[in-house]
């Protein structure tokens, strides 16, 4: 059975490509365009990773991450934060909230797959 890739971007344009990507390599995939979407769809279906950006309305990525990580159900799931926010104190604060990596953007289709199938060998 394909794993499900929440993906999670106020972008529709990254949601597609990111989507694709994942399509073509054999993921079935989930979208949300913003924090609380990202929380029904995921009391709602069982995902087996996560892709989020940072920059998000309602619940920031970071609270994302914390509540998803205070969820025994997700506790583990791999999360791979997405974004275009580069300094170290973004990428700290997303490491210490529980993200297990962080790409930025505009990012590559082959890293961003290499990352995600990593999570799943």
């Amino acid at each position: 059975m394909a794993k499900v890739v929440l993906v999670v971007d106020t972008s529709s344009s990254i949601i597609k490509f990111v989507s694709l990507s994942l399509k073509m390599a054999g993921y079935n995939v989930v979208p949300a365009f913003d924090g609380m979407e990202a929380l029904e769809k995921i009391a709602n279906a069982d995902i087996d990773m996560i892709i989020t950006d940072l920059n998000l309305p309602i619940i920031d990525g970071i609270n994302l991450i914390k509540t998803i990580r205070e969820n025994i159900v997700y506790s583990h799931t791999p999360i791979i934060i997405l974004t275009a926010l580069s300094n170290e104190k973004n990428i700290q604060e997303a490491t210490e909230a529980g993200a297990n990596s962080y790409l930025l953007k505009p990012f590559n289709e082959k890293i961003l797959l290499a990352e995600v199938n990593k999570y799943f060998e």
